[in-house]
């Protein structure tokens, strides 16, 4: 026993850098979920857990291994805090961690308000959870800096993330392989593409809007998930075509939620049947059978020289072009250089899985409060209204095209003020792949996870006077406007490196969506004390659910003004 004993205060007298090295055994991913519970433990106990078999203790009795094994456990539990407390330095947070699983009964149940109170806290923060140190930045600059730092640190998103989303995932990829990806990959978002796009959104929409105002139940109803839908099956169509059949899609929409729910922040890292995880990994699993079918009957059908009808077929005519150095002007050199080798069809499967993700959670969130935010603030639904019957014309029915959603400028900075009102995405997490200086006082140890949060720079009363007061005017002063002259704080789709390659897309969609519905639609919404209450999933939605109840509007008689036509 006094060897081990010895052995320990060695270990402890050596801090900082003895104690930070006998518990980095999560220092090379936070991702990985071993490091969550079963390796960062095992790593601790390694070098003491062959004393168990030694001969000293054999025919020891029950009482002094007993009081071993609570000595080593009890230390461990000391060096757990020490290491906590030299990490942690002077930055806010708890004074100590709760032994082994930190804040993980507060992750289980996260709220905007216990987040807030940290953001609140201090421009950097710090909390562990299952030993995984954790350092959240809530300023813009310190924020910034992580996105913009790929040499220190690259997307982890959940220690989820990569058993759900598969870890060849292009997403994982960091550095110039990441930067090449996205080069080639930005073919699939130009003005052309986006126009061919934009056909396929609104026909969905108009399913969508039909059953809706069809709807037979005379009270208000949650339309969350019915909002999700919408952008799941635009998505679907949008970026497979009608590659998949209908059965296919349907299993694809129902199944998709899972995935979401697994990313939460914090989430049972293993995969064991009834999980969300295991529940997530299985539909993924369907869901990339139908995506690699998808790239396989497309690449067939662009082979054959069909006409592009979908982000995948975009993608595969781009690669086909670049191979035969065929004239497409949307293709750079650069471009063609990354596309002349031919994706595999789970390389593509993988691009559209991850691509579904993004559009059908931030988006079903960003759509959700859309909706919400003009029902209760008519006078502002009604600008919309009257921008929108300017635009279309007497024929409110016609197909929407590229030009009218670029004219919309109103309709847009609505889109603009309710994603900044209410951000989707509140946080993306990081790793520190190496000691990383996140501030000129303080460095974030390797292996830690570094989350940049969005919602204090989105909030600052200095660049968004009246930061909780939704004015899409703010954004249409000019160039003396706060919000124009600090675009470093519109973090809605992140920034750097790794900021979100469909962003063009996402805002052409709530544009348009906002726009068709406007005309179509009248809606109300059940205010109730949980409307402004915020669930934090791996987006954020209001707490009731979104409760609202669609009518038809009536199309203006011919030649009514704008002005006339919106106050109907």
């Amino acid at each position: 026993m006094a060897s081990v004993l010895k052995s320990f205060k060695a270990n402890a007298a050596s801090a900082p850098t003895g104690a930070s090295t006998f518990f980095n055994a999560n220092a090379s991913s936070s991702t990985s979920s071993s490091s969550l519970l079963g390796s960062s433990t095992l790593a601790k106990l390694s070098p003491y857990l062959d004393y168990l078999s030694l001969p000293s203790l054999k025919g020891a009795s029950a009482t002094s291994t007993l009081f071993t094994l609570l000595a080593i456990a009890a230390t461990i539990l000391v060096l757990e805090q020490i290491q906590y407390r030299q990490k942690k330095r002077g930055l806010p947070g708890a004074k100590w961690t709760i032994p082994i699983i930190g804040k993980f009964t507060d992750s289980l149940h996260p709220s905007l308000e216990k987040y807030q109170a940290g953001w609140n806290s201090g421009p950097l923060s710090v909390a562990s959870v299952f030993n995984i140190f954790i350092v959240v930045a809530s300023s813009t600059e310190h924020t910034r800096k992580i996105l913009n730092s790929p040499t220190y640190a690259e997307p982890c998103l959940v220690a989820s993330a990569k058993k759900v989303l598969s870890p060849d995932n292009w997403v994982f990829l960091n550095g110039k392989a990441h930067v090449d990806y996205r080069k080639g990959l930005n073919t699939l978002f130009t003005r052309k593409a986006l126009g061919i796009y934009l056909g396929i959104q609104e026909s969905i929409y108009k399913q969508h809007f039909s059953s809706w105002m069809n709807d037979p139940c005379p009270t208000p109803q949650r339309y969350m998930m019915k909002f999700r839908d919408l952008n799941m099956d635009t998505s679907l169509r949008v970026f497979c075509g009608d590659y998949i059949p209908e059965e296919g899609a349907k299993q694809v929409s129902d199944n998709y939620w899972l995935i979401t729910v697994a990313l939460e922040l914090v989430n049972f890292p293993f995969a064991f049947p009834g999980t969300k995880v295991y529940n997530a990994i299985k539909a993924r699993k369907m869901a990339m059978k139908w995506f690699e079918l998808t790239a396989r009957e497309s690449k067939k059908r662009m082979a054959a020289g069909g006409d592009v009808t979908c982000l995948t077929d975009a993608w595969i005519k781009a690669m086909i072009d670049a191979r035969a150095a065929k004239d497409n002007a949307d293709l750079e050199p650069e471009q063609r250089r990354l596309l002349v080798r031919d994706f595999s069809d789970r390389e593509i499967g993988m691009v559209l899985l991850s691509f579904l993700f993004a559009s059908q959670d931030a988006m079903s969130s960003g759509v959700t409060y859309l909706f919400q935010h003009m029902a209760d603030r008519p006078d502002i639904l009604r600008k919309v209204r009257e921008e929108q019957y300017r635009i279309r014309g007497d024929d409110v029915n016609a197909p929407l095209t590229l030009e009218q959603v670029e004219e919309m400028e109103y309709t847009r900075v609505v889109v603009k003020e309710s994603l900044r009102l209410k951000p989707p995405v509140i946080m993306v997490p990081y790793v520190a792949h190496k000691e990383f200086p996140i501030d000129k006082n303080y460095n974030a140890p390797k292996g830690s996870m570094v989350i940049p949060s969005f919602w204090n720079s989105l909030h600052d009363p200095e660049v968004y006077p009246n930061p909780d007061d939704f004015i899409p005017e703010r954004w249409l002063a000019g160039p003396d406007s706060p919000a124009e002259r600090n675009p470093k704080n519109w973090l809605v789709f992140g920034s750097g490196p790794h900021n979100c390659i469909g962003q063009q897309y996402a805002l052409i969609h709530l544009t348009a969506v906002l726009g068709s519905a406007a005309v179509t639609m009248d809606w109300e919404h059940q205010v109730t004390p949980l409307s402004e209450e915020v669930e934090v999933i791996a987006t954020i939605f209001p707490k009731d659910g979104a409760l609202m109840k669609f009518r038809p509007r009536a199309a203006p008689v011919p030649g009514t003004s704008p002005e006339v036509a919106a106050a109907a």
